[in-house]
């Protein structure tokens, strides 16, 4: 991985854009924080989303998000990126369905702006059965070291598994790059 690093920061031919989603507890951070060991993190830009800042709001919806994408020759591992709000969304009954429909228009429509231009996009998905996650946010509660991981909308998050896995089956399948 780090010779395939460096010969793309050498050749700038492209940027590398990594976008982690997945259920919680199920180690999309552990992950990343492999790769930073196994490339060069100098060259590695990582941006977590959270919620939507003052500024953003007045924004065009990918504003956010363009302004975190990497320059050619360098990666950027985005996590809470525009596949999230669709979903919670979604699943907490924010919008409908025709909302989620053209939330997918939008994001098929960014990815192709991202891809004609020549960046490469990695999509990881780290999915967990509902029993695998209950389990591991049990593990990660027990451990003084990693309680502080678990919050209690990882909880409310988990009661609606079922929902949460029926709208990201659909979003995975509709954004398919």
């Amino acid at each position: 991985l780090l010779d395939a690093q460096y010969a793309l920061l050498q050749s700038k031919a492209f940027p590398m854009i990594i976008l982690v989603n997945g259920v919680d507890g199920a180690g999309k951070g552990e992950t990343v924080n492999l790769l930073t060991e196994w490339m060069d993190p100098r060259h590695i830009q990582s941006h977590a989303f959270g919620a939507k800042l003052p500024e953003e709001m007045g924004r065009p919806e990918m504003w956010r998000f363009w302004r975190a994408l990497p320059p050619k020759g360098k990666i950027g591992v985005l996590f809470g990126n525009w596949y999230t709000s669709p979903i919670v969304d979604r699943v907490q009954g924010r919008t409908k369905d025709a909302a989620l429909a053209a939330d997918l228009v939008r994001v098929r429509r960014f990815e192709k702006l991202l891809t004609d231009d020549g960046a490469v996009l990695v999509k990881l998905w780290f999915h967990l059965s509902k029993s695998a996650q209950r389990k591991r946010l049990k593990e990660l509660e027990s451990s003084a070291r990693t309680r502080w991981r678990v919050t209690p909308n990882d909880w409310k998050a988990f009661k609606s598994y079922s929902k949460y896995a029926k709208i990201s089956e659909r979003v995975l399948r509709e954004t398919s790059t």
